[in-house]
């Protein structure tokens, strides 16, 4: 009896029996993360080595795991090339926005008073916008498939992005109003000893502290971010256009973009973890339920450098968009 031999599996059957060619965005992260739950630990070497231990307690050993991470699918699907363009046009566009308002002398023609609000509002963002960062590279570093691996970087290339332009920024209200404005001396100690600040700076110094990557991720996405994301691109845009600063509500609302970009591959993976494990439902609502004073304190306090803000509308304002991100992801 003629036997039929069987063919050689294709390239891509790592993912399975798709019947379909993967695409470029499927190829270029299935099973990267290949330390993932590897036996005897993570990464050759001693199972006892720190870098082995770290990870088998603050990853492996997280009550934020399902059984199969490789089906999760950032809603955007963007590879690293694909965000590469993507940010190429907007920082195209950026660039023309800054070439016309210098032309204009938009900076030059603020008021006194604005002035004096983008000096203790907006110059001290540079450090928990990178705390913001290094979060997300945290959360990057420790999660369990590149499909989350991915949108977390790309999140903290944003948040780079966010940085830059504001210390762009800084430095051209330097030029124009006074060199002290853009002194790391005088931006350090509002972050570290201004009134105003010490409930984000409390709240963004602990987030360094969370080692369990799912309770990174759970505060910084679903409650920290938001919050803070809603300052910048509800509120203090409002503001700015209020103030005839075009230039920065414009900026402003470049890198709200982003931030709705984020939400979405926050709330869809919030999706798939409960899906696939239901009782992540209760460990993710108690993470919130955990860090969400800090994000309202956060709140109401930076509130009080926006002269002129209707403090319990910005107070609404970010209550509402973590309540949104909330019922986006199912929690």
């Amino acid at each position: 009896m003629a036997t039929r031999e069987r063919k050689a599996p294709k390239t891509w059957s790592l993912l399975g029996d798709v019947k379909r060619r993967p695409s470029v965005y499927e190829v270029t992260a299935s099973q990267f993360a290949y330390h993932f739950r590897r036996e005897p630990a993570p990464f050759e070497m001693s199972p006892d080595a720190p870098i082995n231990e770290w990870y088998l307690t603050h990853r492996e050993g997280s009550v934020f795991n399902v059984d199969d991470w490789e089906g999760y699918r950032d809603p955007a699907k963007l590879t690293y090339s694909d965000y590469v363009m993507l940010q190429h046009d907007r920082e195209t566009y950026l660039d023309g926005l800054i070439d016309h308002h210098e032309s204009a002398s938009s900076v030059e023609s603020l008021s006194p008073e604005w002035v004096s609000t983008l000096t203790n509002a907006v110059v001290p963002l540079r450090f928990p916008l990178h705390i913001m960062q290094m979060t997300a590279l945290y959360v990057a570093q420790m999660a369990p498939t590149a499909f989350i691996i991915n949108a977390s970087n790309f999140q903290a290339a944003d948040e780079m992005r966010r940085v830059q332009r504001l210390a762009y920024l800084t430095k051209w209200l330097a030029n124009a109003h006074g060199e002290s404005i853009a002194s790391t001396d005088a931006a350090r100690a509002a972050w570290e000893k201004g009134e105003a600040w010490q409930p984000m700076r409390k709240a963004l110094e602990e987030l360094l502290g969370v080692y369990d990557w799912g309770e990174a991720f759970a505060a910084l996405d679903l409650v920290i971010k938001p919050a803070i994301d809603s300052l910048l691109g509800d509120s203090l845009a409002a503001l700015a256009a209020e103030n005839d600063d075009e230039l920065l509500a414009l900026l402003l609302a470049e890198f709200h973009r982003d931030a709705e970009r984020s939400k979405d591959w926050t709330a869809e993976l919030v999706r798939y973890a409960v899906a696939n494990n239901p009782a992540l439902a209760e460990v993710l609502s108690t993470w919130v339920a955990a860090w969400t004073p800090a994000a309202d304190a956060l709140v109401s306090s930076y509130a009080t450098l926006l002269p002129g803000a209707d403090t319990a509308a910005v107070v609404t304002a970010a209550a509402k968009a973590r309540a949104d991100l909330l019922a986006a992801s199912g929690l």
